[in-house]
């Protein structure tokens, strides 16, 4: 945001991750290396070739190394970082370049550069990994050059950090005890930097208007209103300490079941994309698993993975949670995450194309294997396991999947609701399913037109917009009048005044990230069924986002 001559911002706006609340010093991230010469370097394209597939190589190692010591979606992040630097493609321009006369350097550099300017011009979940390539080719350049990698800065005490944007590789390996808070002016919702943060309970602001914050000065982070306070007051930093205190009671209160203040229960589930995050999950509260994505043991195969190496990954999740309800939700890819085995072309809008349920019915044996194995899984373990697919968009798809879930010996096979087709036909689809599990990330994508990973629409990309609030409610109302569970298993369930929304809106159940589980239990208890119902009213009677959030946050207050 430009600032007028004269006129000091006191306050910078952007979309908070989480409720957190941070105050220290501000540190920049170091900036990239500057763009390789076009100079020839006299060395000769075969010296230049192995230069660069020798630097990518030890990059990818360094990935690796990091993706080894975190678990769940930062490891996952970290390992498709390392991909990229194995794909053949971008090899082949790599050596393109060096043929035609450039340095490792410049190699590397316009080779991803035109990898990434497809991929984002493709959109979607491609988009997001375009900007990560950013991040992978600095490495690399930075390895050739001999220069320190790009990386988060070390002024020497803890710190509030602020970057245009923040690579998966750094986030992921965060000191928390020197990272305060993450500020980044690019990003939204749903990007890595926001996954990740929430995940790691990392006070976080994405999408910032926050230019203009100067090293070393003292801020106040407070995502749960997406503000960033410079220079406070004594009151104000008062207030926010205060606030610390709060939460931090909320993280040691007792661990009880989620339920509302006049009792009527309301499961508090996990969301985990591999076995290893279970135990934390259930330290933390976890009544379940609302939704286990099983992409971990797909992605960057060239060959499906065997019953046998699933099966052993199922078993030891179903067994982390012995007579409590796992929800698994078969293969989401696709276009959009390209698999060999899944066969298919690159499409010019993958968001829309063949991913999830179409993917899987274009190779009908990959989704039977998946389903045998779940089956055998469950057969060893004491789990209540339920199965679910994604961007289901018609009835005829939901009876589909039921019929062979069904005849895997899966008694419990459900939808998830992505697409406002699905919540419009929320009624047909309950009759042939026995749960939905609406996913609050596409759905808002999809209903608002914006991709939820492109940071120019970020504010469209916001699930308390009524239109997205009503499509939920839609689902609610279908799955109360038919006796149909509706779980939400987006992280709009980790906000704690949404998660009071989304059950005055029908929801039966709430599912997300392991470290959002306190927050919510506590902000559950603060209200009744019928002030939840009531909140709800006021959010869906709001013209947009801010003013839905603005409401029900009134609405809220006033029946406490």
């Amino acid at each position: 945001m430009p600032i007028e001559p004269g006129v000091v911002e006191v306050e910078f706006i952007g979309i908070g991750v989480g409720r957190g609340v941070a105050i220290g010093p501000v540190a920049w991230m170091s900036p990239p290396p500057p763009e390789p010469s076009t100079a020839a370097s006299g060395r000769g394209p075969e010296l230049e070739l192995e230069r660069a597939q020798t630097a990518a190589a030890e990059v990818a190692r360094e990935l690796r190394r990091r993706a080894a010591s975190v678990e769940g979606a930062a490891a996952e992040v970290l390992e498709a970082q390392a991909l990229m630097l194995e794909d053949p493609a971008v090899h082949a321009s790599v050596a393109e370049h060096v043929t035609r006369g450039s340095t490792a350097e410049r190699a590397v550099f316009e080779a991803f550069a035109g990898y990434r300017e497809l991929l984002t011009g493709m959109g979607g979940y491609l988009a997001e990994r375009a900007a990560d390539l950013a991040d992978v080719s600095q490495r690399v350049i930075a390895e050739l050059s001999g220069a320190p990698a790009p990386g988060v800065p070390d002024p020497g005490h803890p710190f509030v950090l602020v970057a245009h944007d923040l690579a998966p590789a750094d986030t992921a390996t965060l000191d928390l005890d020197r990272v305060l808070a993450v500020v980044t002016l690019e990003g939204g919702p749903t990007s890595h930097t926001a996954i990740l943060a929430r995940e790691k309970a990392l006070v976080a602001i994405v999408g910032a208007d926050a230019a203009a914050l100067v090293e070393g000065e003292t801020v106040i982070v407070d995502a749960e209103n997406g503000r960033i306070v410079r220079d406070p007051s004594d009151d104000e930093i008062a207030a926010a300490v205060a606030r610390q205190e709060e939460l931090a009671a909320e993280a040691t209160a007792p661990i009880e079941p989620g339920r509302l203040a006049d009792g009527t229960p309301v499961p508090l589930l996990a969301n985990l994309g591999d076995p290893a995050g279970a135990d934390e999950a259930v330290r933390l509260g976890a009544e379940g698993v609302g939704l286990f994505r099983t992409e971990f043991l797909f992605l960057g195969s060239e060959v499906a993975p065997s019953r046998a190496v699933q099966e052993e990954a199922y078993e030891r999740l179903l067994a982390a949670f012995p007579d409590r309800k796992v929800v698994v939700r078969v293969l989401d890819a696709g276009a959009d995450k390209p698999l060999a085995f899944l066969g298919g072309k690159p499409e010019e809008n993958p968001a829309l194309g063949m991913r999830g349920i179409r993917a899987l019915r274009r190779t009908e044996p990959v989704l039977r294997d998946q389903l045998d194995a779940l089956a055998a899984a469950a057969a060893r373990t004491h789990a209540r396991l339920e199965v679910m697919a994604p961007m289901i968009a018609t009835v005829e798809e939901a009876a589909w999947f039921a019929e062979i879930a069904h005849g895997a010996g899966l008694p419990v096979a459900g939808v998830m609701v992505e697409v406002p087709a699905a919540a419009l036909l929320a009624d047909r689809l309950l009759a042939v399913v026995e749960f939905a599990s609406i996913g609050t990330n596409d759905l808002t994508q999809y209903t608002m037109a914006a991709d939820r990973l492109l940071g120019d629409v970020a504010e469209l990309q916001d699930p308390w917009h009524p239109a997205v609030l009503g499509l939920v409610g839609a689902v609610g109302a279908a799955g109360a009048r038919l006796g149909r569970p509706v779980g939400i298993c987006g992280e709009a369930a980790a906000d704690p005044l949404l998660a009071v929304v989304l059950v005055g809106l029908g929801a039966t159940s709430l599912s997300m990230s392991p470290s959002a589980l306190a927050g919510v239990r506590a902000g559950l208890l603060r209200h009744s069924a019928a002030d939840a119902r009531a909140i709800a009213e006021a959010a869906l009677g709001a013209d947009g986002a801010a003013s839905a959030r603005s409401a029900a946050k009134a609405a809220s207050d006033a029946l406490r």
